[in-house]
């Protein structure tokens, strides 16, 4: 079912159950599994979204994320080196304007991904503005303040958290999280324009094959795509 941005500007407040705290600890443990095999090899991660919120559901992924363009040879030599398993490896583009990343598909819920060209302040506030937490405040249980796909911002408390709609709170919305008005901006006009087209597909999605590395697949688009040769080409 496809979600869609909420306008109500009433605060909401959720009391978790005692499965879907087990839920998130669960989530947690996998992410602090990952991250630490990360760490290791002296790569810095932040888990996002729900994860990092705390307002988990069913289907909910663990998506870990690298902040700066990396060597894929370390990062999944970390991986192999702690034993997670690479299941399948993608470059992903969501939009011409946006920076490619290397997405790595651990298992069916949790995935590491990471830019593969510099990305521009919007793209990497992105990621606080769904909340992000590190590996230290995953394991000191920390959640912080993020805002959802219904445009909602979830603020966590003690018993679950509370949420209001962020539209027409854009500025609001951005003091609480410490992003800037141009990212939450952004992400609002993403969203609203999403649900009035209905349209949810990426710029680009390719699979690599065994023998691939992301940085020869990338080679390959960017001479086949003009449009990937110009994105090469900004500076942040």
């Amino acid at each position: 079912m496809t979600v869609k941005p909420t306008r109500s500007s009433d605060y909401k407040e959720v009391t978790y159950t005692s499965a879907r705290w087990a839920q998130l600890r669960e989530l947690r443990d996998e992410a602090v599994k990952v991250m630490a095999a990360l760490e290791m090899f002296d790569l810095a991660s932040i888990t996002h979204g729900s994860v990092a919120r705390g307002d988990v559901k069913k289907g909910s992924d663990v998506d870990v994320f690298i902040g700066e363009v990396q060597n894929s040879f370390i990062v999944e030599t970390a991986l192999e080196k702690a034993g997670v398993p690479v299941n399948s490896r993608l470059i992903v583009q969501a939009t011409p304007a946006y920076a490619m990343k290397a997405y790595i598909e651990v298992s069916e819920r949790v995935a590491v991904s990471f830019p593969l060209m510099q990305m521009r302040r919007v793209e990497r506030e992105f990621y606080r503005f769904g909340g992000e937490v590190d590996i230290k405040q995953l394991e000191a249980q920390v959640r912080v303040a993020g805002v959802d796909k219904r445009l909602m911002l979830i603020e966590p408390t003690e018993k679950g958290h509370v949420e209001s709609s962020i539209i027409g709170r854009e500025q609001f919305a951005a003091k609480i999280l410490s992003v800037s008005a141009e990212t939450v901006l952004d992400r609002v006009r993403t969203l609203l324009k999403r649900d009035a087209v209905g349209r949810t597909g990426v710029f680009v999605k390719r699979q690599l094959t065994p023998d691939e590395t992301f940085e020869l697949a990338l080679k390959k688009l960017e001479n086949l795509n003009p449009a990937v040769r110009r994105r090469m080409k900004k500076q942040v």
